[in-house]
């Protein structure tokens, strides 16, 4: 529900001079944000400082609301899954295990990270959340389905955050009816599904459909410039990205104009839906990177563009900001735009965010000349005849920075007016894990997907679990990470990239374990289809559901017996990995099965 305190916000607002939305399309008028002053009473931002950090009230509410309403059937209805599953029907399963997860004693902590890489990784992270998800009869019959029903946070950036938005904003629907649609849509005012046929960037091979397509992208961010805001390429990104990761649009009405395609949609808005207000489902987080003319850029892992020190920005429901301990502050999302007096709201379109998550184009801006003569050059040209600004990277999301005058000794973009936000994965991150590491969340462990091109063929490498380690390590006192190896050479010589692998099953508790799920190869010597280009954002139904019946194997065969048959164990072995640090709490030591899965599956 949106504060009491904010409604007088939202009243005023309204008040935007009529002459100047008549001649905005629906579209432009609802993408855009509205002003007025804030009240006098009003705090905007909240210091999240201390160690640990603090959460904020509203996540510490939903977060406790959903462990004592949701999960502890569904950690029950999980291990059932795991009890009756055809594979382990002859393994006697720890007392412990079975304690835990029936409710016994203290329920894990579970939190899902899905990385970025374009319209591949969002396949790819899709599939293995409906290898997790109990409405998977298959998943359920073999004893993975129910994880995702029991998982307390659930995050993503660039192509996960194409997933995570589109999930949580249709009310949390089973991942086919995400990706394909659902059976009927009238009027075309719920999610349509991702409408992967056309493309995100280009709509049609025939000039004047794309040129027109675009006009209508740019028009629909009018109404945010002559509001005063700066207006970007993020933002014309956001609204081609609506067509496919918000509700409102259909194969039928997509070039329409006379409809939203999702504008006015915010992420403070998701609050509103019933799934979340029923706790049904895991805390949903954006994350996104920043650039800055302050950066350190010694700290720039080579072959990446932003340093490992630059804050790290999270969007959830509630808030956005950042617990590192440079800035370790946010403000209300429903308030994102809002500085200097002057409140804001409906800056935090859902379309925005996942934009600003998944902008890497920043990366084509080596040089004016090399900006200019990339893919979205004109567009860039066309933003600046069309919305002239001045001191604004038009390659990047710009944001007004509410942090303005916080933490001027460590806190770089303190003096700067208005923050840059890029890519989540352009510091070499490109697995969300890093709010998964806040300590204040307490998550025991995570599920970490993988879809990263790393390699030359478009596999990972594990090169962004070695990105997370050494950012970790820059703020001992703030984050902990288990061991992992500092070299994808090491990743390759032990396969830990083509088979699930556990990290930090022998560390100290304070750091999350890790289970592993990465795109590192086909599955059971089967031809590869998921190593396609980040860049390839065109998919026929018939090419996503192949994909995801071989993610299902890749995420499903454990350590393979002979290379071309799965672990019948595997199922167990992950609900071992699972348990493993509330089986550590409670002062259990590790027996039976679960001893000897960690012994396989666990890398030391």
């Amino acid at each position: 529900m949106v504060p009491a305190a904010l409604l007088a916000i939202i009243s005023g607002a309204l008040g935007y001079a009529v002459a100047q939305q008549a001649a905005l399309s629906p579209a432009a008028l609802a993408y855009t944000p509205l002003s007025s002053p804030c009240p006098a009473n009003l705090t905007l931002v909240r210091s999240a400082g201390g160690r640990p950090a603090t959460l904020s009230h509203q996540e510490l509410t939903y977060v406790t609301g959903r462990q004592h309403k949701v999960l502890p059937d569904a950690w029950e209805s999980y291990l059932s899954s795991v009890e009756h599953s055809a594979g382990v029907q002859h393994i006697s399963l720890p007392r412990y295990l079975k304690t835990i997860l029936g409710g016994h004693g203290q329920l894990p902590t579970l939190g899902i990270a899905t990385s970025g890489g374009g319209m591949r990784a969002a396949i790819f992270g899709a599939a293995i959340l409906d290898t997790l998800d109990a409405r998977n009869t298959t998943s359920g019959a073999l004893g993975t389905g129910g994880l995702l029903q029991a998982a307390s946070y659930l995050a993503g950036l660039s192509g996960g955050s194409f997933l995570v938005t589109s999930l949580v904003q249709a009310n949390f629907p089973t991942i086919p009816s995400l990706i394909f649609g659902p059976d009927s849509n009238p009027g075309g005012n719920t999610f349509g599904g991702w409408l992967s046929e056309i493309g995100l960037e280009s709509v049609s091979s025939n000039t004047t459909i794309q040129d027109d397509f675009v006009e209508v992208l740019i028009a629909e961010v009018a109404g945010k410039r002559a509001a005063g805001f700066p207006v970007t390429f993020t933002d014309v990104w956001s609204r081609a990205l609506a067509r496919h990761f918000t509700n409102g649009t259909t194969l039928d009405n997509f070039f329409a104009t006379n409809v939203t395609h999702g504008a006015g949609l915010t992420w403070s808005g998701i609050a509103n839906l019933s799934t979340f207000q029923n706790h049904g489902m895991p805390f949903p987080i954006i994350v996104t990177n920043t650039l800055s003319k302050f950066e350190n850029n010694s700290k720039v892992i080579p072959g990446n563009d932003v340093p490992l020190t630059n804050p790290i920005y999270e969007f959830n429901v509630f808030e956005i900001g950042s617990f590192d301990p440079m800035l370790a502050s946010f403000v209300p999302t429903s308030l994102l735009g809002s500085q200097n007096g002057t409140c804001v709201t409906n800056f935090d379109q859902v379309s925005l965010v996942t934009a600003s998550s998944s902008n890497l184009w920043n990366e084509f801006n080596t040089s004016a000349a090399a900006l200019a003569a990339s893919s979205i050059g004109p567009l860039i040209a066309a933003i600046n005849e069309t919305f002239p600004q001045s001191g604004i990277r038009l390659d990047s999301a710009a944001i007004p920075n509410p942090f303005m005058g916080i933490a001027p000794n460590t806190f770089l973009d303190s003096n700067q007016s208005v923050i840059t936000f890029v890519d989540g994965g352009e510091d070499g991150e490109t697995i969300p894990i890093q709010p998964m590491l806040v300590k204040a969340r307490r998550v025991d462990i995570v599920i970490a997907i993988d879809a990263a091109a790393d390699t030359e063929d478009n596999f990972t490498n594990g090169s962004s679990l070695i990105s997370t380690q050494q950012r970790a390590a820059l703020f001992p006192g703030v984050y902990s990470f288990p061991p992992v190896p500092s070299s994808p050479d090491v990743f390759a010589a032990h396969n830990l990239t083509k088979r699930t692998t556990f990290f930090g099953c022998n560390t100290a508790p304070e750091a999350p374990l890790v289970a592993y799920f990465a795109n590192g190869g086909p599955p059971l010597g089967q031809t590869p289809l998921t190593n396609l280009s980040t860049f390839t954002d065109t998919f026929t139904p018939p090419q996503i559901q192949a994909i995801m019946n071989q993610v299902f194997d890749i995420a499903t065969q454990g350590i393979p017996i002979n290379e071309v048959e799965k672990d019948p164990e595997f199922p167990v072995c992950l609900a071992c990995a699972i348990v493993d640090r509330a089986r550590a709490r409670a002062g259990e030591r590790r027996t039976g099965v679960c001893e000897t899965c960690l012994a396989r599956y666990c890398f030391s």
